[in-house]
């Protein structure tokens, strides 16, 4: 059983759909026990990073989601949800995150005027490939909407980059957890096939 972790601000309807195409049995809840008890658990996230904190922590979750993304089980942040996993965010500096990754969030520089957010189609540069992005290229490309990016991972935990402006960390990877900025659910079969890695995972 896939938990999708519903905390108020998250995509989470459309990744449901993707699990259901892929035939997979998910359920999505903010209920700990169910979570606790799940095989993978998915923490999605469209909103503010304050905003969506103040959910998490207002519904009981912060433990429960460090719990989650302990590496234990497999675990797939997605959007919002990575950024969440890291320490902190320029987009809410009086906001704590969950501190799953050390590192912090920043704003997209407006380089050559480019328009922020950043939504549409990027290709990556696939770093580990191995984890979620098993059989996916260097080059494949996905589907982001953000305007605010991670930068200053650890390099031993990024899997995968792309430019938007400039360099974005866009997928990060240790163990049994990962978390990406793009929407793999909205990323066509691309997207699926890492989703697919990712259930393949236990």
């Amino acid at each position: 059983m896939i938990a999708i972790i519903d905390y108020g601000a998250g995509n989470l309807q459309s990744v449901k759909k993707a699990l259901d195409f892929l035939g997979c049995e998910s359920v999505v809840t903010s209920d700990s026990a169910v979570i606790d008890s799940a095989s993978h658990i998915i923490l999605p996230g469209v909103g503010s990073f304050g905003d969506a904190m103040d959910s998490i922590r207002a519904r009981g979750l912060e433990e429960t989601i460090q719990r989650a993304a302990n590496g234990e089980r497999p675990f797939l942040g997605i959007c919002l949800g990575l950024q969440l996993l890291f320490e902190h965010s320029d987009e809410s500096p009086d906001a704590r995150g969950l501190g799953v990754f050390e590192g912090s969030i920043g704003l997209i520089p407006k380089n050559g005027g480019l328009k922020v957010p950043h939504m549409g189609w990027n290709s990556l540069e696939v770093t580990q490939p191995s984890g979620i992005f098993e059989g996916i290229e260097s080059g494949t490309y996905f589907y982001f909407v953000h305007s605010y990016y991670l930068g200053n991972a650890k390099a031993d935990e990024v899997a995968a980059l792309t430019h938007y402006g400039t360099e974005i960390q866009c997928a990060v990877q240790r163990g049994k957890v990962a978390a990406t900025q793009f929407h793999p659910e909205k990323s066509g079969e691309a997207g699926l096939r890492l989703l697919q890695n990712f259930i393949r995972e236990g």
